[in-house]
């Protein structure tokens, strides 16, 4: 095979990987969602996996146990590279060595640095030939909660808001629903789906007395844990998002002086209790929060509502993405905005976001963004 057209075939066999990839977002924390594709010395595809709700059996694993004997001699398209240390389960670098594959094409390299490099190391010296890099910068997009929680220490925050033209997402009555239409609605859950976590502030969790699951027909087990940011726990026991913690996992992060008592009387709901340290107005504060549900696994959270809580990771600088749903009114100045004031006086410390998706759903128009890290300040 000429050098292009095995070029062409790494790209076209990595593609499908990425595609196997993206069927575990939103589900594999703490672990990346990595695809794999397994093809045979005669270049037929062998096997196929990507990893597992939970983060195990990972992506290698299944493609290998798929293709068996196939395996042998081929070439393996994985979309991160091969762990190679010893955790729950065996290095999947060790696997592929043990599968005797012939050449191991990865996208990217894992920036943990129990893996970094070294899972690509263990290939070369058993003799497995490497080819790295096809098609890394999507692959890193694929997974870039993981690498913001390994290099930041936090997960990465997606930002979602249904407005209307002028950016309120409510009346001065407060009277919301519906601002967007039926079909903006089944998208955003599963946007739901795609996330670890979803977040609201304790406003709209009181106002609202949301369940924040995912509503898809046939997608209830895909339904993220649920954060509500309350710093003097307040939310009732009798709340929807309570009385259900025994089903959907729910957190509550709240200041480290919150009532004992209460926190107590919210374990025995079966929610679960972050305490973190508050700001100088009693709220806890967004660099806190990132860090304390980083470090309990969370790569990809999704904050909904409302305004505070947006002003305030807008502010904090930790809003990653943006998924914003247009809906075609005006509601006037008196409406409640998308996000509180944050404190931006110059346009040049605003934050920054380049457009990644722009798309009619419904009546409604749903724009994506992400960060613009190439920003001038």
């Amino acid at each position: 095979m000429t050098g292009n057209k095995q070029h062409q075939t790494d790209i076209d066999h990595m593609r499908t990987a990425l595609t196997l990839a993206r069927r575990g977002i939103g589900m594999t924390a703490p672990n990346p969602s990595v695809g794999c594709v397994v093809v045979d010395s005669d270049g037929h595809v062998a096997g196929r996996g990507w990893t597992a709700v939970g983060g195990r059996p990972h992506g290698e694993t299944v493609a290998l146990q798929r293709a068996g004997d196939k395996a042998r001699g081929g070439t393996a398209y994985v979309t991160f590279e091969p762990c190679s240390h010893q955790g729950k389960t065996p290095p999947c670098a060790q696997v592929l060595i043990d599968s005797r594959v012939a050449r191991v094409v990865i996208a990217c390299t894992d920036p943990d640095s129990r893996v970094s490099g070294k899972g690509a190391k263990m290939l070369k010296a058993a003799g497995i030939k490497i080819t790295e890099g096809v098609l890394k910068d999507e692959a890193l997009a694929l997974n870039a909660g993981f690498i913001t929680r390994v290099g930041k220490g936090r997960p990465s925050f997606t930002l979602k808001a249904a407005t209307s033209l002028d950016g309120r997402i409510a009346t001065r009555s407060g009277d919301s629903q519906w601002i967007t239409g039926e079909e903006s609605r089944l998208t955003a859950h599963m946007l739901r789906a795609r996330h670890d976590a979803i977040m609201v502030g304790i406003g709209t969790a009181l106002s609202d007395n949301p369940s924040l699951t995912c509503r898809l027909g046939g997608m209830d087990a895909y339904s993220p844990v649920r954060i509500v940011a309350d710093s003097s726990l307040r939310l009732p026991l009798s709340s929807t998002l309570v009385e259900t913690a025994g089903k959907v996992p729910t957190w509550i992060v709240c200041s480290t002086d919150a009532d004992e008592n209460t926190a107590n009387a919210l374990i025995k709901k079966n929610v679960h209790i972050v305490r973190v340290e508050a700001s100088s107005a009693g709220r806890p504060r967004p660099e806190a929060i990132a860090q304390a549900i980083g470090e309990r696994g969370l790569t990809r959270v999704l904050i909904e509502g409302g305004g505070k809580l947006a002003g305030e990771f807008l502010h904090a600088d930790l809003v990653d993405h943006l998924a914003w749903y247009h809906a075609p009114m005006l509601i006037g100045g008196d409406g409640i905005p998308s996000a509180a004031a944050f404190g931006v006086e110059k346009l040049g410390k605003a934050p920054a976001y380049v457009r990644s998706g722009l798309e009619l759903v419904g009546r409604d128009l749903y724009e994506t963004y992400q960060r613009d890290d190439g920003k001038k300040t």
